[in-house]
């Protein structure tokens, strides 16, 4: 499993904190430093029903900052993808990727799942 975190998110130590109690050690990248790769995220995507607004982080700064409320639905899905991939700041997280899915975001069903699932 691997789960891109930002040290600073409060979202992001609950899920590292809720893995550990599951005696689950992911690989922990920082997405600031290294955000997902366009691969990663097109397959998240799929994840999340195709919906690209789901894996922006549109509480995020960056997001008001370049006005992604506006400019999101006129990118192509290769443009978002190539955007999140080169911003770590613009991704939902925490980002988790398994096996054979993923998750953005903290809700704890939602991570019981993602572990059932790759199990």
């Amino acid at each position: 499993m691997k789960v891109y975190v930002y040290e600073k998110c409060d979202t992001c130590r609950k899920a590292l904190k809720f893995l550990a109690a599951k005696k689950v050690t992911p690989e922990v990248i920082a997405i600031r430093e290294q955000p997902p790769t366009v691969a990663e995220l097109r397959k998240m995507l799929g994840y999340v029903g195709n919906d690209l607004r789901k894996l922006f982080n549109t509480a995020g700064q960056d997001y008001r900052a370049l006005d992604m409320k506006t400019r999101l639905p006129k990118l192509s899905v290769d443009e978002a993808l190539q955007l999140l991939s080169s911003n770590g700041n613009l991704v939902k997280r925490p980002f988790a990727l398994t096996k054979s899915s993923g998750t953005v975001g903290f809700r704890e069903e939602e991570w019981e799942q993602l572990l059932a699932g790759d199990r």
